[in-house]
């Protein structure tokens, strides 16, 4: 097959031709399987202790796998690969069919998902998959169990086609929604098979809106554990202890106020803060632009108490971009401890534990800042009250480490605009997400020299993680002809 020129490996007629197979091959192919797909629980790890005996995750490996094999794509190799003690990946490799591509792509996704959260609509259900109009509703088919199914079908997109391209391997785990530390075993283990990347496609990535290719420029990281304050043994009469006995929960706001402003949710450590680039600032006014106040917009707000909406931290768009993307944010997003409502009689509790979620700006990093947690929060304690915050993480390492992405080199930047045009008819836009992909991280540092793109369905109200999450079918289709197009780009 000759080599194409440079500057157009893909004429408009076959950008048609990519989009025209990627809407058949997800009508027909995807979809029915992301429906089997969502209706299998398969939590990750960290949700599900018994994950193992359970065999959920090995089951949608193995269906991913049949789906895979059943392609017949000429040349591909495909393999579940299992280290003693961790979760399976996927891994498969598809030999170029262009001679002078020197390089590999390497395609990633997940297949692990998030717990099922509640708040469901009626007609919903985490592992109930709907086809609703053009969006399909289930956890996990945005979050991102498309991506192995959607890479299978870009390569085969190209191939139909006749449009030459370079070695293309698969990585799809099942450990990402638990910081993925699996990952780094699997990355020295298959090292040598996967061989010189030169192009990573990362597929678990989000969108700011449904109307053109979005190429996401950062990642949070991210700091996760369970803090907990101790009093008591057992639960006592309030009655007869408060007063007396401090409450647990005014301790861990004390302990709270060590971390955050409460007034205005800033973070209080300088070292959890870094410079913004100057770069990431004009994107994110830019970005600004063309989403106007849909960046706040978008989110499910509440009836506020005089009638309006409750308000965001700010309604300043670029401000609001950099305030999700740049600068670190406290959420707490779970409690133990506390009976239910209904059960809850005049006792003065024993503990009070909360789930804290720790957003880290992407420069960063994320063990150091989980070690400083710990002794902020622990140190001095109030009461000398028995405080404990026990971060997420395996062997030792905790907290993951931000993503901020390297320059985009000319040939990238041009791949990845002209397949927005071709399949949105807009022009390539630029985003920081607030979420954290450690892959991203490992995958830089082992491949320096790698370009990324990172991209993904979870476009505005998808709800990835939360009640309702959905899936933006137009917008599936036109990102599998458009990852098409820029692999057969790749050097």
């Amino acid at each position: 097959m000759n080599a194409r020129d440079p500057l157009q490996p893909v004429r408009p007629d076959e950008a048609t031709a990519l989009a025209t197979f990627a809407t058949r091959a997800w009508d027909e192919r995807i979809v029915p399987a992301l429906k089997d797909y969502i209706a299998v629980p398969a939590k990750s790890p960290m949700f599900d202790a018994d994950w193992a005996a359970r065999g959920l995750i090995d089951r949608v490996v193995h269906d991913a796998a049949r789906w895979v094999e059943s392609r017949r794509v000429p040349g591909l190799v495909l393999e579940i690969v299992r280290l003693p003690g961790r979760t399976p990946v996927l891994f498969f490799d598809v030999p170029a069919t262009r001679p002078d591509a020197t390089g590999t792509v390497l395609l990633y996704g997940h297949l692990d998902k998030q717990p099922e959260f509640s708040g469901w609509r009626r007609d919903l259900g985490p592992w109930t998959p709907k086809l609703d109009g053009e969006l399909l509703y289930g956890r996990g088919g945005a979050d991102d169990g498309y991506a192995v199914y959607a890479a299978i079908s870009a390569i085969e997109a190209l191939d139909a086609q006749g449009i030459g391209r370079p070695r293309c391997v698969g990585l799809i785990e099942t450990g990402e929604e638990s910081g993925s530390p699996d990952l780094p075993a699997y990355l020295d283990a298959l090292r040598e098979r996967l061989g010189d990347v030169a192009l990573v496609v990362c597929l678990d990535s989000g969108a700011g809106n449904y109307d053109q290719l979005w190429l996401t420029t950062s990642l949070r990281g991210m700091v996760s554990g369970v803090l907990k304050v101790e009093v008591l043994t057992e639960g006592v009469h309030s009655g007869d202890a408060s007063g007396l006995v401090p409450s647990s929960f005014r301790i861990l706001r004390q302990l709270l106020d060590r971390l955050e402003d409460s007034r205005t949710g800033t973070l209080l450590p300088g070292s959890f803060h870094c410079e913004i680039p100057t770069t990431r600032v004009e994107q994110a006014n830019a970005a600004a632009a063309v989403l106007g106040a849909e960046v706040w917009k978008r989110f499910p707000w509440a009836c506020g108490a005089d009638g309006g909406s409750v308000l965001p931290t700010t309604t300043d768009p670029a401000e609001a971009l950099l305030n999700r993307t740049w600068r670190p944010t406290l959420s707490v997003t779970g409690a133990d401890g506390f009976p239910a409502l209904g059960d809850a009689g005049n006792v003065l509790r024993p503990y009070t534990a909360f789930k804290l979620s720790l957003r880290l700006p992407p420069l960063v990093d994320g063990h150091e800042a989980a070690m400083t947690l710990k002794a902020l929060l622990e140190d001095n304690a109030p009461y000398h009250a028995k405080v404990t915050f026990e971060p997420d993480g395996r062997a030792g390492a905790f907290g993951a480490t931000g993503w901020n992405a390297p320059d985009l080199a000319p040939w990238l930047e041009r791949a990845l605009d002209a397949a927005s045009r071709a399949h949105w008819g807009a022009p390539l836009g630029y985003i920081g997400q607030g979420g954290t992909i450690p892959l991203m991280n490992m995958l830089q540092r082992g491949f320096p020299r790698a370009q990324m793109m990172v991209c993904g369905v979870l476009g505005p109200k998808s709800n990835a993680h939360g009640p309702n999450e959905f899936l933006h079918v137009p917008y599936a289709k036109k990102l599998t002809a458009a990852v098409a197009q820029v692999v057969a780009a790749c050097p």
